[in-house]
């Protein structure tokens, strides 16, 4: 008869397999895993764009339906597989892939209250993005974990970046209202605004445009703006790529606090210290 300690061992070392399978793509079982999830979410996206058409709807919408349900239960089964198998429950539920999961399978039991809610279930495509984890393509491009690394070590400078933008945005479109006024289609400062974001993402719908002097020149100084401003939340986001490019890193996720990004040596999460 085993020990409670022997018990509790069998069931820490259960709940270890679970995690590696589930978390890790760096397994026989794991990359399996993932490469059944990943069809099955593929097969997923189909059903709701095959659903959208009205003459496959009226033909096959049943069938349908029950693929819908029977993929949302063994997403449902996966999610809650995931909680059991974390230590930190928390952190994972509101990680950016625990939220993706959810996402996936909400939908569908919305729609029991909600009709046409199921379209939302097209959200599982997001979960397409552990397939850089599965294929290894980190190690040329850097995958997912890189960029959204990149993106996380750049925020504030982008965030200075966004509201210097919107500084130009509110005084050009503001400036613009002054200068063509209701006449000419700048009914109002935020319709300006409107045509100032257009025109300086370099969009340019064409549905409202200056018609006096002033306002052409002022709408070429802000496309030029735009022309010269595009580039720069880019650059911030390459300069940081290429910080981490010289790191190598694997698909260890710590099973206490849910968090990746450990380089390929890496015996202890560097978060929290624990044994990974």
């Amino acid at each position: 008869m085993a020990t409670p300690k022997e018990n509790s061992k069998q069931k820490n070392q259960w709940k270890k397999n679970l995690h590696d399978i589930i978390f890790e793509a760096d397994t026989k079982a794991g990359k399996l895993f993932d490469i059944i999830l990943m069809f099955m979410i593929i097969i997923s996206v189909a059903v709701v764009l095959l659903d959208s058409v009205i003459p496959i709807h009226m033909k096959y919408g049943g069938l349908l339906l029950l693929l819908e349900w029977g993929i949302t239960v063994v997403f449902s089964i996966e999610y809650l597989l995931r909680i059991v198998s974390t230590k930190k429950v928390k952190n994972y539920i509101f990680s950016f892939y625990g939220i993706i999961d959810f996402l996936a399978i909400l939908p569908t039991y919305l729609s029991l209250i909600l009709a046409g809610s199921h379209y939302l279930a097209i959200l599982r495509i997001l979960r397409l993005m552990r397939i850089f984890r599965v294929l290894k393509l980190a190690r040329y491009i850097g995958a997912s974990r890189y960029l959204i690394l990149s993106i996380k070590e750049s925020r504030h400078k982008i965030a200075v970046f966004l509201w210097v933008v919107t500084l130009i945005v509110v005084i050009m479109g503001s400036l613009m209202y002054l200068i063509e006024g209701p006449e000419n289609g700048f009914n109002s400062i935020p319709r300006s605004l409107y045509w100032a974001i257009v025109t300086l993402t370099t969009v340019g719908y064409g549905d409202i445009a200056p018609s006096t002097f002033m306002g052409q020149t002022l709408a070429s100084i802000i496309m030029i703006t735009g022309y010269s401003i595009i580039a720069v939340p880019t650059g911030m986001v390459t300069a940081e790529l290429i910080k981490l490019g010289s790191k190598k890193l694997n698909t260890q996720v710590c099973s206490y606090c849910n968090k990746g990004n450990h380089e390929d040596d890496a015996k202890f999460c560097k978060y929290c210290g624990t044994e990974l």
